[in-house]
């Protein structure tokens, strides 16, 4: 091993591609291509004189040498942001929030007029991943996580339960009982997907329909919205668009989602008036996120 130490952004996309096992996952993190998280990889790698990575087919994992350097990398990160702010200083009307990028863009950025409006003198910084962190988000004051539930190693609350239902276009037509003979759209490794639907209302569903799954819903809605068949949505993702009129719910039947919102609050965030004020308006928008029966978004076909 060389004396000089690696470049940072090798360090940081090391970190990335570690924490999703996937250098795809790390491309979309640091908004860089595949081919230049493999690269970098490969010169930190030629550098340590080490392999991090096992390369294998569809499946990415941590050599021991890699699971050892991780913590290591993850701490030096941990230490410089805050030593950086220890030097600079916070930023006291800056927050610096995290979530995944379908709640950023289908949820949160319609919304940020009103909270503008009511906290003018407050700035967001927004960073978005696909997949969650293991603990609360590296330099985050306030974090919106959809998960199962929360690790022992953060501290949370619970924001908001959301239900899941079938979600087209506007002029699809789809009865029922040949729902699964048509093109599926569905967010991947969620529970609130089509068999449970199928399943709560004993729907028979077939093994193996052609459901087309996306890491991301802003992979797969448009796809729906477009006329390509029917995907699965719940009200936080897809409630707007049916406001808009840009998709309907062609069926009643609504199931809870197994997993929730959760917000995250870092310490620091404890002493910043505004991630405080963040955090109160993001906690009453969503109380207001509730459809009942009688209450369904315009455009929710009962």
């Amino acid at each position: 091993m060389k004396n000089s130490l690696p470049p940072l952004g090798w360090l940081r996309t090391f970190e990335a591609a570690a924490r999703h096992l996937s250098f795809t996952g790390a491309a979309h993190d640091l908004n860089m291509t595949q081919s230049a998280v493999s690269q970098q990889i490969k010169g930190l790698e030629s550098h340590l004189g080490k392999t991090l990575f096992h390369r294998r087919p569809r499946v990415l994992e941590l050599t021991p040498t890699g699971s050892t350097y991780l913590p290591v990398v993850r701490e030096a990160f941990r230490t410089l942001t805050n030593g950086t702010r220890a030097i600079s200083g916070p930023q006291k009307n800056v927050v610096q929030v995290q979530s995944n990028i379908s709640f950023a863009v289908q949820w949160l950025s319609p919304r940020l007029g009103r909270f503008y409006d009511a906290h003018p003198d407050v700035l967001l910084n927004i960073s978005t991943e696909i997949w969650e962190p293991r603990d609360m988000a590296e330099g985050a004051d306030v974090e919106i996580r959809f998960s199962l539930g929360l690790a022992d190693t953060v501290r949370g609350e619970l924001l908001h339960r959301d239900h899941y239902y079938p979600v087209c276009a506007p002029g699809y037509e789809v009865a029922l009982e040949e729902l699964h003979r048509h093109r599926l759209f569905d967010c991947a490794n969620l529970m609130a997907n089509f068999p449970a639907w199928a399943e709560d209302q004993g729907l028979p569903w077939p093994n193996n329909p052609p459901v087309t799954y996306a890491t991301t819903y802003m992979a797969c809605l448009p796809a729906v919205m477009a006329g390509a068949g029917v995907g699965m949505g719940h009200d936080i993702m897809v409630g707007e668009l049916i406001r808009q009129g840009r998709l309907i719910a062609p069926f009643a039947h609504r199931v809870p989602v197994p997993e929730a919102y959760y917000l995250l609050t870092a310490a620091q965030a404890e002493h910043s008036p505004s991630a405080r004020a963040f955090a109160d308006w993001l906690r009453q928008e969503m109380a207001q996120e509730s459809y009942g029966s009688q209450d369904w978004p315009k455009g929710f076909k009962p």
